[in-house]
């Protein structure tokens, strides 16, 4: 089994079939995609705005299928590299909405303590490495990660997600060229959004494809429709299964579109209109609400109730991390630096 049982999880199956069937995907999936964008909402276009949380904000608003399909893929001991635009991950991992509120708001309860106001959180007890701001930076951490893996003889696998900007940089190319060389157990996941912040996919690299870049390091790939979680669970089992018997790095590319600007404080002018109105026509999450009623696996009152008790639990987390201090100033260098470092 893959995840942790979710806050809340009301999906009409046990947690243990859940992912043994297209149905019980369906209904893990649609439930963590709908929690990620709910708390990505009140964080936003709320509490963002009313000068509750500091700093950038940055949210995976229509990409919510690659991080929930890929994250369902793992197994509990495999390591999670998220990027800025994957909080599902964290939910399927176990950590509560209300963590990552707190988190945001700078208070005790959340996962640095109150150190970070930010996304820049981690939790190694879950194998979720925190954050790195140039996205590129995680693959040759996580390159060594897989290493480790290898060298101690275990079965798992590392999995570390960016975006399309992140393989333009040095860093991307040099972890994936020592990951490939050593075939390291590493599966690479590219949430190809078409946007580098500003920069459009076709003024950042010539060729058509991120993928196209693989088959230089002599490594697997391949492309799906970022926006159908089904397709990037299937990829993702895939990859996870190449790694996992010792034939290297594989890269997922996966199609998709970041339906909101770079961050909050930016209204993504520099989009032409047109895509916004063509991609909200592949809203991942409206996708498997539709095929969940057409194929008879639910009715539109039964989803809808879900909806309505993740709204509600998304209150309840609020108002709980809202209730959390901030940290005492005496705790400034507490937990900066672990006195008994861990192996992975």
């Amino acid at each position: 089994m893959a995840a942790v049982k979710p806050m809340g999880f009301s999906a009409g199956l046990s947690f243990s079939e859940a992912l043994d069937s297209e149905a019980g995907l369906a209904r893990q999936a649609l439930y963590y995609m709908q929690l990620m964008r709910e708390v990505e909402e009140r964080i936003e276009r709320k509490l963002y705005r009313q000068g509750k949380i500091v700093g950038g904000v940055y949210v995976g608003r229509g990409q919510e299928a690659i991080c929930v399909g890929a994250g369902l893929a793992a197994e509990p001991d495999d390591m999670l590299f998220p990027c800025h635009r994957d909080l599902a991950l964290y939910f399927i991992r176990g950590v509560h909405p209300r963590q990552v509120f707190a988190q945001y708001m700078g208070r005790v309860g959340g996962l640095t303590r109150g150190k970070d106001g930010n996304m820049h959180m981690g939790d190694l007890r879950l194998r979720i490495v925190a954050i790195i701001s140039a996205m590129a930076a995680s693959v040759p951490v996580a390159a060594g990660a897989a290493m480790a893996q290898k060298y101690k003889g275990s079965r798992d696998v590392t999995m570390v997600f960016f975006g399309d900007g992140a393989t333009s940089r040095g860093d991307w190319h040099e972890g994936i060229n020592l990951a490939s060389v050593q075939k390291a157990p590493l599966v690479l996941v590219c949430n190809n959004n078409h946007y580098a912040y500003s920069t459009p996919l076709d003024k950042q690299m010539a060729c058509e494809n991120v993928a196209d870049r693989a088959p230089g390091y002599g490594i697997a790939a391949e492309i799906v429709d970022g926006n159908d979680v089904f397709a990037v669970h299937q990829a993702a089992r895939r990859a996870v299964r190449h790694a996992r018997e010792g034939r290297g790095p594989y890269l997922i590319e996966c199609k998709t579109f970041r339906m909101t600007g770079h961050s909050a404080h930016d209204p993504g002018d520099y989009v032409p209109k047109h895509l916004w109105e063509e991609w909200a026509q592949k809203d991942p999450i409206d996708r498997v609400r539709r095929r969940m009623i057409e194929e008879g696996w639910a009715v539109e009152s039964e989803l809808d109730a879900i909806s309505a008790g993740i709204r509600r639990d998304v209150d309840a987390a609020i108002e709980w991390a809202e209730a959390s201090p901030f940290p005492d100033p005496s705790e400034l260098l507490e937990h900066v630096y672990d006195p008994a470092p861990r192996s992975i």
